[in-house]
């Protein structure tokens, strides 16, 4: 019996990326992004709940990498889709509107890619090399909750969102080391940068709410990238 638990946890976390993903495409988006945090709750327990049983199987790791391409890759991507659709277009790409929002489920695709080189990276025991899906979803999620009436009150944002969409691709597959909330150990020593990114959250949390999560995301992706550049040195 114990032997299906993770998996059907796992499973949790695929029909929570379902449902996100249709939240999304009716353009409900605090509700999709409610149901990727779910996902994300679902996929943090399932790992652990295989380690503690010690049931960790090779069919259990191709789940979670199908189910996380839902709940962080499919669901955030329509998210963006909903989001390209109803949005203004400067006079150049407005030719283009029912083509344009299309381009969002390219984060998918790369969210998909990325996973599939988490599986094969013996590498990221410790930490990731590229942005984790789930910090990608939830930057996405968070930003398209947090600033949809920014981001729809002008035509100059459309352009940068598409870009910023190619930028977390790319994050997504870059060589860049970030780190992860895994600890060894309790204390300080060597635990440094995860305290330091830890304690930091919390403010930014209480003033920034939901939008705080995009920054959040964007600091982690600074840390790691200095902490990166600090190692090189």
């Amino acid at each position: 019996m114990k032997k299906h638990i993770p998996n059907t946890i796992t499973c949790c976390n695929l029909i929570s990326g379902c449902i996100a993903t249709t939240f999304a495409f009716s353009g409900d988006m605090t509700m999709a992004l409610s149901w990727i945090v779910m996902g994300a709750v679902f996929d943090f327990f399932d790992g652990m709940s295989a380690r503690l049983l010690g049931v960790s199987s090779p069919i259990g790791k191709e789940l979670d990498s199908l189910a996380d391409d839902v709940t962080f890759g499919v669901a955030p991507a329509t998210m963006l889709f909903s989001e390209l659709s109803v949005m203004d277009y400067p006079a150049f790409l407005e030719p283009y509107r029912n083509y344009v929002p299309f381009l969002a489920f390219v984060m998918a695709a790369f969210s998909a890619l990325r996973l599939a080189k988490f599986n094969l990276d013996e590498r990221q025991t410790m930490g990731f090399i590229g942005l984790p899906t789930p910090a990608n979803a939830l930057a996405w999620g968070s930003l398209l909750v947090g600033s949809h009436q920014l981001l729809e009150s002008s035509r100059i944002w459309l352009p940068i969102l598409l870009a910023g969409m190619l930028l977390s691709c790319w994050l997504l597959v870059c060589e860049i080391p970030m780190f992860a909330l895994k600890f060894k150990h309790w204390g300080w020593s060597g635990n440094e940068v995860r305290y330091i990114f830890i304690l930091s959250c919390v403010p930014v949390l209480l003033v920034g709410g939901i939008s705080g999560i995009f920054v959040i995301i964007l600091w982690y992706i600074v840390l790691s990238a200095c902490v990166d550049l600090k190692t090189r040195k």
